[in-house]
């Protein structure tokens, strides 16, 4: 459910979702996330021709960014308005993978909880050093573009990142008996969801430069629309499986689910290079050459004010406390919530996150980024308060049952936490020049994924100031106006954010 804080802003989820770190949650979940988890995905070709692209634009308002499946004049069917191409339909099934694994989230925090018998602030630690992955993701967006592999960029590290995943979900549900390598296994599994994550990523870079705000919405959308249908389709079983089988079994089951990534990595249209251009890739001059070309042109792009600036402004955004270790403690130990039921919880919230992309693609893709972080944010922090009627049971004397509380509470702050993440992926994508898609979009990510984890260990550190413990929850009520107050604090900062003639350049720049 959420968490007094803006809601999906996890790196892996996203996460986290959400993100979430924005993967600019998230995710990244770049992915962040890429909330978060992350970039645009989508078949639109990046023709820049101005006729092209007025015509492209002018079919994108007449189709309002529909996102029913039809058949394109390409021959290709249709989702959010792009084309399910070979590659589009790759993209789709890595971000549906990053969904589903979600089935072993609740196991985790069961696991975190009941077996290793830990206290919220050592889950909340743990949950931020799983996210280390998130924070370098320039290093596998650099891997990605410089050092072919077997002749390929994107498609051998899909295939690998796919069998690292198995490999420490099947730690999880064999070897591991201590939160040392508990942290080690899932800190595998999110590098693997992560190096997925910036492959894909520079995948819907490529076709997201130069085309409108409306088109690079359409291909965010088409990514977090799977990311969200793969959360709803493992939602409802990650709580049940638990209940049922127990953590283990569920660990197992998760193990199968990465190599999806590597099977899709087929699907993925790239020439392979020949043993010259792979010899001048991955040694010498060329090598060389590339590393320090790559170096340059991040250094060139980032130290300028329209990409460090509205960065600046996302870490800040993603950096405020949030209380979700917490409050998962006090809904399952104080309240008595199970695994079923939470499972549930999570099925509302994945139906709600597909909710919030298809409000963003149809009404907010248009709108400006300052309009909507200004007033998602505020809502966001006002419907994060009543998380303290939950807590003080002041919700019962409405006569509404913690049950179903915790279930419409977390539907809208998903709802809105969602359409609030989705322009900050938009936004990075189009920022990326040409030739190093995959590293500047990981930076920007990993930057926003920092910021998620600051936030999230802040929260911890205030948990364990305020004496919340497994058993104690008398200051929560308190922790949760600190965390949603602090939300508050990047408002008067949006000025960082380029104002609307500043992205119609950009966008002629790009062009």
């Amino acid at each position: 459910m959420a968490s007094g804080s803006s809601a999906g802003r996890e790196p892996y989820d996203e996460e986290a979702a959400s993100r979430r770190p924005l993967e600019l949650g998230v995710r990244d979940s770049a992915s962040d996330h890429r909330s978060g988890n992350i970039v645009p995905r989508y078949q639109v070709g990046s023709n820049k021709a101005d006729t092209s692209k007025k015509n492209l634009e002018g079919w994108h308002k007449k189709q309002s960014g529909a996102d029913d499946i039809r058949k394109s004049k390409s021959g290709y069917f249709t989702a959010f308005g792009v084309d399910l191409s070979p590659d589009n339909m790759a993209v789709a099934i890595v971000y549906f993978v990053q969904g589903v694994l979600g089935l072993a989230r609740l196991a985790v925090s069961f696991y975190l909880k009941d077996d290793l018998h830990l206290d919220p602030a050592e889950t909340a630690v743990i949950s931020g050093f799983s996210s280390l992955p998130w924070l370098i993701k320039p290093i596998y967006g650099f891997i990605s573009d410089s050092i072919p592999l077997f002749g390929y960029r994107r498609r051998s590290y899909l295939i690998l990142s796919g069998f690292l995943g198995a490999f420490s979900w099947s730690l999880m549900a064999t070897a591991v008996d201590s939160k040392y390598g508990a942290a080690f296994s899932i800190l595998l599994g999110s590098l693997s969801v992560a190096f997925s994550d910036v492959v894909v990523d520079s995948m819907v870079v490529e076709r997201a430069r130069g085309e409108s705000q409306s088109t690079s919405g359409s291909l965010q959308s088409l990514c977090w629309g799977s990311s969200a249908f793969g959360g709803i389709v493992s939602a409802y079983f990650s709580g049940s499986l638990v209940d049922t089988y127990g953590v283990r079994f569920v660990f197992g089951v998760t193990a199968f689910l990465p190599l999806m990534t590597s099977a899709v990595a087929v699907l993925v249209n790239e020439h392979r290079l020949t043993p010259g251009e792979h010899a001048m890739s991955v040694s010498g001059s060329g090598f060389i050459e590339s590393s320090t070309q790559h170096i340059k042109q991040l250094w060139t792009s980032v130290k300028q004010p329209n990409i460090f600036l509205p960065t600046l402004f996302i870490f800040l955004w993603q950096a405020t406390p949030h209380s979700e270790s917490a409050m998962f403690f006090f809904i399952t130990n104080k309240l008595g919530f199970t695994p079923e039921f939470l499972g549930r919880v999570k099925l509302v919230t994945s139906i709600a996150s597909l909710l919030g992309v298809g409000i963003y693609n149809y009404f907010l893709k248009a709108v400006h980024l300052r309009k909507i972080f200004f007033v998602t944010t505020i809502i966001g922090s006002a419907l994060g308060m009543t998380q303290v009627l939950l807590v003080t049971g002041l919700n019962r004397q409405f006569g509404i049952s913690d049950e179903w509380f915790s279930i419409g509470d977390s539907l809208i702050i998903t709802v809105l936490g969602q359409a609030a993440f989705m322009p900050v992926l938009v936004l990075a994508a189009k920022l990326c020049p040409p030739g190093m898609e995959a590293t500047l979009f990981a930076t920007l990510m990993s930057v926003s994924n920092a910021g998620s984890v600051t936030g999230g260990l802040v929260g911890a550190g205030l948990t364990k100031l305020l004496g919340v413990t497994r058993e104690s929850f008398g200051n929560l009520p308190l922790l949760i106006i600190i965390c949603n107050l602090s939300s508050l604090l990047p408002l008067p900062l949006l000025g960082l954010l380029p104002d609307e003639e500043d992205s119609d350049n950009e966008e002629t720049k790009h062009s």
